[in-house]
C-alpha cells in the first residue's frame, strides 16, 4: 500500500511551496520581524496549498527555535506537524463543513480559554471556512476580534466572499493562485526523477493541462498514471506512455490532431471526415475533440506569430513537434488560421447542450473545408463577372450528406 504522491511530497516549509510567492514571502518576512497577526484568511482554488500553508505557519509559530520562518524539523512540534506526524494537541484542525453552527462556535470559545498544553500558541485551523453559518461566525466574532495572547486563527476557504465581512476585516487575507504551467512542469519533472519514473514526451504537458494549475490535482493524476504503468523494457523503471496518458485523461491523440490539421490545410474532405469518424468510433467526446483542436490551432497561431520564439511560449513541446507545427502553420498562413479558429470557437459554443454533438462536429469540418476553398479560389479576371459563391451552409450540408 503506497501513500499518495500529494501526501508524500506535501511541503513542510514555505521554501518548498511552488507558485505562491505572493503569500510565502510576506509571511516569512512577518515571521522574521516578529509581526505575526492573530488571525489569517487563506483563500484560493482547491488544491493550491491553503491548508498546507496553514500547517506550515503553525510549525513556524510553535517551533522550539521559533517563531521562525524556517521550522527546524526536529523538535517535537515540528515532527508532530510534519508529513508523517500524528498531529499536535495545540494545533486544532476543524472541518467547518461539519462544525459550522453556534454550538460549535461556543465549544471553540471554551477551548480557546485554556493555555497551550506544551507549545507557544494554541492554533485553530478552520478548513472550508465558508461553510460556517452567519450565526456561527457572529458567535466567534468577539473571540476572533480580541483573542487571548496564546491563540491564533487560520481560516482556509475557496469562497472568501461567503465569509462575513466582520470576520474578514479582522484577518490578514492572503489570496492563493493556481500555479503557472512553467513552474508546475519543472516541479513534476523533478518529482518524476526522484521517483525513478520515465515519461514519454508530451505526457507531462497533458497532466499539467488536466490538473488545471492545482498541484494536488496534478499529482493525483500523475500518481494514477504511474500506478497503471508497466516497467520499461530497458531500464526496469516505471514508464508512463503517451498513449496510456491520452486514453486515461480523455484527450485526443496528437497524431489524430495532426491528421485533421493536415487535412484542413490541404482541403482534403475525405481525410478530414475519416479522422472525425475515428473520433466517434473510438468513443471520444466530440466536444473534448473540438476543445483539443482549438488548443492545437492556438499553438499553431503562436508558432506562426513568434517563429523561433515559440519554444519560450509552448513549454514542454519538443523541438521535433515544434518543427512539425511550423510546417502546419506555414501551410495555413496566419489569416486562414485565425478564420479556422473562429469557426472552431463558434462550434465549441454551439455544442454546449447540443442534442447531437457529432452533427455539430461534422458541420464544423464542412464549414472549415468550405471556407478554405473560398479563401484559395482565384480572383476573377478584369472585365468578367465572378460566379456567385456557394453559401457556406449549403456547402456544409452537401459535404455531410455525401457521407
Amino acid at each position: 500500500m503506497t501513500t499518495a504522491l500529494y501526501r508524500r511530497y506535501r511541503p513542510e516549509s514555505f521554501g518548498e511551496m511552488i507558485g505562491q510567492s505572493q503569500v510565502t514571502e510576506p509571511l516569512m518576512t512577518a515571521l522574521r520581524s516578529d509581526r505575526v497577526g492573530h488571525a489569517y484568511l487563506f483563500s484560493g482554488p482547491r488544491g493550491c496549498g491553503k491548508t498546507t500553508s496553514a500547517r506550515i505557519l503553525a510549525r513556524c509559530l510553535n517551533c522550539a527555535q521559533g517563531p521562525t520562518d524556517t521550522p527546524c524539523g526536529t523538535c517535537e512540534s515540528c515532527v508532530e506537524l510534519g508529513r508523517g506526524g500524528s498531529g499536535s494537541l495545540d494545533v486544532v484542525e476543524i472541518d467547518a463543513a461539519s462544525h459550522n453552527g453556534v454550538d460549535d462556535a461556543r465549544d471553540l470559545r471554551e477551548r480557546a480559554v485554556f493555555a497551550p498544553a506544551r507549545d507557544r500558541f494554541k492554533i485553530f485551523i478552520l478548513d472550508e471556512a465558508h461553510m460556517v453559518t452567519p450565526q456561527g461566525f457572529n458567535a466567534l466574532l468577539k473571540l476572533v476580534e480580541e483573542p487571548p495572547d496564546h491563540v491564533k486563527f487560520i481560516f482556509a476557504t475557496t469562497e472568501p466572499e461567503k465569509v462575513i465581512g466582520t470576520i474578514r476585516s479582522r484577518t490578514h487575507h492572503y489570496p492563493f493562485r493556481l500555479v503557472p504551467p512553467a513552474a508546475m512542469l519543472e516541479y513534476v519533472e523533478q518529482l518524476c526523477t526522484q521517483e525513478g519514473v520515465e515519461v514519454e514526451p508530451g505526457v507531462l504537458s497533458l497532466v499539467i493541462r488536466a490538473g488545471g494549475g492545482s498541484p494536488r490535482d496534478t499529482l493525483s493524476l500523475l500518481d494514477q498514471l504511474i500506478a497503471g504503468s508497466d516497467p520499461s523494457a530497458g531500464s526496469g523503471a516505471m514508464l508512463v506512455t503517451y498513449a496510456r496518458a491520452v486514453a486515461l485523461l480523455g484527450y485526443t491523440h496528437g497524431e489524430l490532431l495532426d491528421e485533421v490539421v493536415d487535412a484542413f490545410a490541404a482541403s482534403d474532405a475525405a481525410a478530414a471526415f475519416a479522422a472525425v469518424d475515428r473520433v466517434v468510433q473510438t468513443g471520444q467526446d466530440p466536444r473534448r475533440f473540438v476543445d483539443d483542436l482549438l488548443e492545437r490551432l492556438r499553438d499553431l497561431i503562436v508558432v506562426a506569430a513568434t517563429g523561433q520564439g515559440a519554444a519560450a511560449v509552448l513549454r514542454g513541446v519538443s523541438a521535433e513537434d515544434l518543427a512539425r507545427m511550423k510546417g502546419q502553420a506555414d501551410a495555413f498562413g496566419p489569416a486562414r488560421l485565425s478564420r479556422v479558429a473562429d469557426l472552431v470557437i463558434a462550434t465549441l459554443d454551439d455544442m454546449t447542450g447540443a442534442t447531437s454533438p457529432r452533427l455539430q462536429l461534422e458541420l464544423m469540418v464542412a464549414r472549415v473545408l468550405a471556407r478554405g476553398t473560398d479563401a484559395s479560389a482565384p480572383a476573377a479576371a478584369p472585365g468578367t463577372v465572378a460566379a456567385a459563391p456557394v453559401p457556406v451552409e449549403r456547402t456544409a450540408t452537401a459535404l455531410v450528406g455525401a457521407r
